[in-house]
């Protein structure tokens, strides 16, 4: 997934709200929009060096985008937008096995009360994927949430109903940033959420974790890591 618009290098000061941050650009202070709602209390801490994409756009509040920052050398995605794009770019291009066979692909689908990110079809055949935004790591291990996400479980258990009706399903954790090697929900966290997924994972729902190479013109699937339950 490329980066598109000109990216600047700044200095985070503050959280502002859920999705608004304050930061620096070579003395200039600027409000920049935030794309993601978790909580990343260990990413986002005064000094942090974060990078900003100018937007323009007649219903913005902002100039900026908070698009990733530099955690100790590790360039993390922040934005939660990405995923299914580069979910639905990799299927597109081939590069997710699992999903291979299909012959097209619908973003924005409905099951039942849920709405899930992509649709694949052929023929009969359906197969409904949740791509989830992934940026905690804590010695290599992957952790989602971080923080409760009641959406989240209500996306597990349509995932579950989808498969028992006979429908592919799968969840998809993008996890944006390449130092992790497996994953695990964060039970501690949100316990509602993993008991979610693993009742689904139960039910036949499949479950796929993958890290990203991050560069500042580029957020992309790296390597599928093991998904531990």
């Amino acid at each position: 997934m490329l980066i598109s618009g000109d990216v600047q290098r700044a200095t985070f000061l503050q959280r502002l709200s859920r999705f608004s941050a304050l930061a620096e650009i070579e003395g200039d202070k600027h409000t920049a929009y935030l794309p993601n709602s978790g909580r990343m209390r260990e990413l986002l801490t005064p000094g942090r060096p974060v990078f900003l994409v100018e937007r323009r756009g007649s219903n913005r509040k902002t100039a900026f985008d908070l698009v990733m920052l530099d955690f100790g050398g590790t360039l993390v995605s922040v934005d939660a937008r990405l995923p299914n794009q580069i979910v639905g770019e990799g299927i597109e291009s081939g590069l997710l096995a699992p999903f291979k066979g299909y012959s097209s692909i619908r973003k924005e689908a409905t099951y039942g009360d849920s709405r899930f990110d992509l649709l694949l079809e052929e023929g009969p055949r359906r197969c409904y994927i949740e791509a989830k935004s992934c940026t905690l790591v804590r010695d290599g291990l992957a952790l989602f949430p971080d923080a409760i996400t009641a959406r989240g479980a209500r996306h597990m258990r349509g995932l579950a109903e989808a498969r028992r009706s006979g429908h592919g399903a799968a969840v998809v954790f993008v996890i944006q940033r390449a130092d992790a090697v497996r994953f695990s929900p964060e039970d501690e966290t949100d316990p509602e959420f993993g008991r979610a997924l693993r009742e689904a994972a139960k039910a036949g729902v499949e479950a796929y974790a993958y890290r990203c190479r991050v560069s500042t013109r580029e957020v992309a699937l790296d390597k599928e890591i093991p998904v531990c339950l």
